[in-house]
């Protein structure tokens, strides 16, 4: 499911969950306990990647469609708490986007301090909304705070880009080739890791506090999106989606 391994000082959390490493309750569960073993070990800073053409692909929306309304409603508090414990570590924390990041897969890179994405690797980008699905309070805010200047249209337009074009747009911070990519990202979490610790963690707790204050405030919110989620009519256009993309396949 999840392979973490420590060299240097440095954690490396890998994803290996299926072809696509989407996200359902399980992986979701386990991301949340290795990061805050992370969180709690003596390791300086956290690579997270994939494995092979995927980052992740997102949430596991055949699963989700087929198990429906209660599956939902334990689902997403386990995504958004995973989500959020990766937002919160105070240790640097660099994304290797080695692949396809969709979706939950895009919001994971983006709560790294440092996106670096292989040329040629996949798409990155937030199509929910052409999904059906409203965005949960805790991904949104990572978004804009990752990609501010650009988020709007990211959410409403779902688009998904290449490294060259993700660039641009502001959902990663290099593009390296992909036979580079592992050297490069832990080079630079190596580079952070190199800052004092105690001046970084404040430093990164000023930057992104006001965030998580918003993401704890949204419960009203999210209880709603919750609900979207788990209607009739959002899970019948998350069937059409899942059908619509495997007759494209």
């Amino acid at each position: 499911m999840i392979d973490l391994t420590e060299a240097d000082g440095i954690s490396i959390l890998r994803l290996q969950h299926g072809k696509a490493n989407a996200l359902d309750i399980e992986l979701c569960q386990a991301l949340t306990k290795a990061l805050e073993a992370f969180r709690q070990s003596a390791s300086k800073a956290l690579v997270v990647t994939g494995t092979g053409k995927m980052f992740s692909a997102g949430v596991d929306l055949v699963r989700l469609s087929n198990e429906g309304a209660a599956y939902v409603r334990a689902f997403l508090p386990a995504m958004n708490g995973m989500f959020e414990t990766l937002f919160s570590l105070l240790k640097p924390v660099v994304a290797a986007v080695n692949g396809h990041a969709i979706a939950g897969g895009c919001i994971i890179a983006c709560a790294a301090d440092r996106r670096v994405m292989a040329e040629q690797g996949g798409r990155i980008g937030i199509p929910e909304l052409l999904v059906g699905v409203p965005f949960p309070v805790v991904p949104l805010e990572i978004m804009r705070f990752a990609a501010a200047r650009h988020v709007s249209s990211l959410a409403y337009t779902g688009a998904t880009f290449f490294a060259d074009e993700a660039l641009k747009q502001g959902l990663v911070d290099e593009v390296v080739r992909a036979e580079e990519l592992d050297d490069h990202a832990i080079a630079a979490a190596q580079s952070l890791a190199a800052i004092p610790a105690a001046a970084f963690a404040l430093t990164k707790r000023q930057l992104r506090e006001p965030v998580l204050e918003r993401m704890h405030v949204g419960s009203a919110i999210d209880a709603l999106v919750v609900n979207t989620w788990a209607s009739d009519e959002t899970l019948a256009a998350i069937r059409d989606y899942v059908a619509r993309t495997f007759k494209r396949s």
